[in-house]
């Protein structure tokens, strides 16, 4: 039995377990956010498959080769820190307003036209994160079937529009269920067999003087100030998430939302940890592997050092992996496409069937944009950096203020977007070693922008007033 067959095999049963979830979607609640009756165990494995994607198995670990521990501090320790500030700091507060979407937050603070920039400030920092995870099937469909990258983007592409246009959230939470069993499964199963190989004392000697510092010092030569920006990227920018927030806002009560956030984070910790861990197994066992591409590497080592059983399992589970934060990836800028743009701008009398087919047509439409973006780029670390950090710069600090501020004005809100965006662009492309992380520039500047704005719209409120 070819591992080709077994990934088919796979692949088989993701799609019907899709089919199966669209029996439970009646209507666009149950698209969006499964109805609200997640329990905390499919709750819990949302969120800890939202995070554990390319960038954890294939990202992380080939940066993790390259430049050690503090080249990821991003990932996972920023995307792990990210879910615990969201369950602890923000998951009530959401979970209250009883919202469709993070656009439906800014329609009620800001007014109708914050809503329709914010929603496209939203998507944009999802279709890069999408393609991320189409580049990575791509990668294994070409390990485990010599499919060429272009037609593997293609059909990865296909295969999840397909189970996650049909199920919406329902899709999205079984087949997380399920492919998280078989991420834990395949990675552990793994992690022994190739340990079996090794000396475990050579296996934690650093390759390197510098290679497992987690602080910065003059000594590895990363700032604190780098080290921040790493820490903040996915734990800040991601915190204005459509996808975190859908799964979150999908639990049954208010209580379970909090509590599966958390648990989830704690999870995809202790199980991030493992891929990082056969990146050290790389030095011992086939350091020729470190001459080729980085980011399969982990890929060629199981390829070159598991039975095929092992194979097969791993190959699922980096498949279930991809899968889950892809179909996710999908689902969250189609819902705010579909509720924030399309509705009310051009149906806004459209029934709740009718919501729900042009929310399956906007999948598609996602995955066509995001299918694009994958063919030109080859980064899948530095897509998901990009994408986190687009949402720390623009929506942040004003989905914050719609939360907690006592001021919030519709100008407040597009200056922090526009100016956030505009400052973080300036720095980061059009100035040459600027000294301070472009991502932090650009947070200033919103937040600048915020306070501006509800200044000038206060005094002119202040001015009408006493007229």
């Amino acid at each position: 039995m070819s591992l080709g067959f077994l990934v088919t095999l796979y692949l088989a049963g993701t799609l019907v377990l899709g089919y199966f979830a669209s029996t439970f979607v009646h209507g666009s609640s149950d698209f969006f956010n499964a109805g609200r009756r997640l329990p905390f165990v499919l709750s819990s494995f949302a969120l800890f498959a939202l995070w554990f994607g390319s960038e954890t198995i294939l990202g992380a670990s080939s940066e993790f080769i390259e430049h050690g521990l503090l080249g990821v501090m991003e990932d996972p320790f920023g995307a792990c820190l990210c879910l615990l500030l969201f369950g602890l700091f923000l998951v009530r507060p959401l979970y209250r307003q009883n919202l469709l979407t993070l656009g439906d937050l800014f329609h009620n603070a800001y007014g109708r036209k914050t809503e329709y920039l914010s929603s496209f400030f939203m998507i944009l920092t999802f279709v890069g994160y999408a393609a991320a995870q189409i580049i990575a099937l791509a990668f294994l469909f070409e390990s485990a079937f010599g499919i060429d990258q272009v037609y593997g983007r293609l059909i990865s592409a296909l295969v999840v529009t397909c189970y996650t246009a049909a199920g919406g959230m329902w899709a999205v939470s079984i087949t997380d269920f399920v492919q998280s069993l078989v991420i834990m499964a395949g990675l552990v199963f793994l992690c022994i067999n190739l340990s079996s190989q090794v000396e475990m004392a050579a296996v934690f000697a650093p390759p390197t003087v510098y290679f497992l510092d987690f602080f910065p010092s003059s000594d590895n030569g990363m700032s604190w100030l780098d080290y921040l920006a790493a820490w903040m990227t996915l734990a800040l920018g991601s915190l204005a998430s459509q996808d975190i927030f859908q799964r979150a806002n999908a639990a049954r009560t208010e209580n379970i939302a909090v509590w599966s956030t958390i648990f989830g984070a704690v999870l995809y910790l202790c199980f991030a940890m493992l891929p990082l861990y056969l990146g050290l197994v790389v030095f011992q066992l086939d350091p020729a592997l470190l001459e080729g591409e980085r980011q399969n590497i982990i890929l060629r080592l199981v390829e070159g050092h598991a039975p095929l059983w092992v194979q097969a399992l791993f190959f699922g589970s980096l498949i279930s992996a991809v899968f889950s934060t892809c179909s996710g990836a999908l689902l969250a800028p189609s819902s705010i496409l579909a509720e924030n743009l399309i509705r009310p701008l051009f149906y806004p009398d459209i029934d709740d069937a009718g919501l729900l087919r042009i929310s399956r047509l906007s999948v598609a439409f996602i995955a066509v944009i995001s299918t694009a973006i994958a063919f030109s780029s080859d980064s899948i670390y530095d897509l998901v950096a990009e994408s986190s950090t687009l949402g720390a710069v623009s929506i942040l600090i004003p989905m914050l203020n719609a939360l907690f501020g006592k001021h919030r004005s519709s100008l407040g809100a597009w200056l922090a977007m526009s100016l956030g965006l505009l400052g973080y662009v300036i720095c980061e492309y059009g100035v040459e070693d600027f000294p301070v992380p472009a991502m932090f520039v650009g947070m200033a500047c919103s937040w600048a922008g915020l306070l501006t704005g509800n200044m000038l719209q206060s005094a002119k409120l202040t001015s009408l007033r006493q007229q």
